[in-house]
C-alpha cells in the first residue's frame, strides 16, 4: 500500500487557508484538509523574531502525490517562503488509510 502523509503548512488567514485546502482536495492531492485557527507562531525572518497568527492545515495525501501537491502549494500559497513538512505515518486505522490513498489518486480518463 503507498505510505500516507501528514503534510503540515501555515497561512495568515481563515479565507486563503480555506482556498487552498479547497483547491488540494478538488485537485485529489489531498484526501482530506483540517484547518486549525488561532495558532500563534513565533519565528525568526529576515533576522527578526516575528510573532503571527496563523491558520494551520493538516493536509492527508500520500508519497505518490506529494510532488504535486507541493507544487500547488508552492504556486496557491501567499508566502514568499511558505512551511511544507512531510511526515510519515507509521501507524493508522487501515480502512481510514485505505481511504487516503483511494481519494487521492489521480482521476484517469476512460
Amino acid at each position: 500500500m503507498e505510505q500516507a502523509l501528514l503534510v503540515l503548512t501555515n497561512l495568515s488567514d481563515v479565507a486563503s487557508a480555506r482556498q487552498l485546502a479547497r483547491a488540494l482536495v478538488e485537485q485529489r492531492l489531498a484526501a482530506c484538509v483540517n484547518m486549525l485557527p488561532a495558532v500563534q507562531s513565533i519565528y525568526r525572518w529576515n533576522d527578526a523574531v516575528e510573532e503571527a497568527a496563523e491558520v494551520t492545515l493538516l493536509i492527508k495525501t500520500t508519497t505518490a502525490r506529494y510532488a504535486a501537491l507541493e507544487e500547488a502549494i508552492r504556486s496557491l500559497h501567499p508566502y514568499d517562503l511558505p512551511e511544507v513538512i512531510a511526515l510519515p505515518v507509521s501507524a493508522g486505522l487501515p480502512a481510514y488509510l485505505a481511504w487516503i490513498v483511494k481519494e487521492t489518486r489521480k482521476e484517469t480518463d476512460v
